[in-house]
C-alpha cells in the first residue's frame, strides 16, 4: 500500500490502485461511500450508499428515485462522495455532476438483486413517514410478495441508478502528527491538473 498518486498519473489510475488495495484488506464493504448531496436551498444531506460499478465515464449507485436523495439530485445534479478506508488510514473525495443510468443499465442490475431486496424496492416508499410502523412495512412486503408470487419482479419506474461524472479528485493519505499527504486532481477540459495541499 505504498502507491501515492502524482502528476503522472491521471486519478481514476490512483483510484483504481487504491480500490484494489481496499477490496484487499478492508473487512467490509469497501465500496461503501458517503454520498452528499444538497436540495435547491442549498441545505446539506449525507448517508451511506454502495458503488455498484465505476469506468471513466463516472461512479454509479443505485436507490429509490423518490427518496430524499433523489429529490436533491433532481433539484440539484451535484454530488460528493467520500471513500474512507481506516485500516489503510485513507480516503478519496470526488466530486461532479450527477446524471441518470440509462435504462437498460438499471434494469441489468435490478435483475442482478436478491428477490427479497426487488420486493423491497416496491415495498418500501423510502424516506417517507411510516405510521404503522414495522408491521406496515411487513404488510407491504407480504403484499408485493404475493403480486409476484412465481414470476420475475420487474424493476419499479421510481427505482434507478446515478452516476457520478467527477470534475475533482482528492487522494489523502495518513500520516504521524497530523501531517497527511493531500493529492488533488481537478478536470481541465478533456485532461487534470494535479497538486498538492497542505494537511
Amino acid at each position: 500500500m505504498s502507491f501515492v498518486p502524482d502528476a503522472s498519473t491521471d486519478p481514476f489510475t490512483a483510484f483504481e490502485r487504491w480500490f484494489a488495495d481496499a477490496e484487499a484488506s478492508e473487512p467490509s464493504d469497501p465500496n461503501a461511500m458517503i454520498l452528499s448531496t444538497a436540495d435547491a436551498r442549498g441545505r446539506p444531506a449525507a448517508r451511506a450508499v454502495l458503488l455498484k460499478d465505476w469506468d471513466r465515464s463516472g461512479f454509479v449507485f443505485y436507490t429509490n428515485l423518490r427518496s430524499d436523495k433523489g429529490h436533491h439530485l433532481t433539484e440539484n445534479p451535484q454530488a460528493s462522495l467520500l471513500f474512507y478506508w481506516k485500516g489503510a488510514y485513507r480516503q478519496v473525495r470526488i466530486e461532479g455532476r450527477v446524471e441518470p443510468v440509462p435504462a437498460a443499465d438499471a434494469d441489468a442490475y435490478f435483475a442482478s438483486r436478491p428477490r427479497g431486496s426487488q420486493i423491497g424496492a416496491w415495498a418500501s416508499d423510502q424516506s417517507h413517514p411510516l405510521p404503522g410502523g414495522r408491521a406496515e412495512l411487513e404488510q407491504r412486503i407480504a403484499e408485493m410478495e404475493k403480486r409476484y408470487e412465481g414470476q420475475d419482479v420487474p424493476r419499479p419506474p421510481h427505482w434507478s441508478g446515478y452516476c457520478v461524472i467527477p470534475d475533482r479528485f482528492e487522494f489523502w493519505q495518513g500520516q504521524e502528527y497530523r501531517l497527511h499527504d493531500r493529492m488533488v486532481y481537478s478536470r481541465d477540459g478533456e485532461g487534470w491538473t494535479f497538486g498538492l495541499l497542505f494537511p
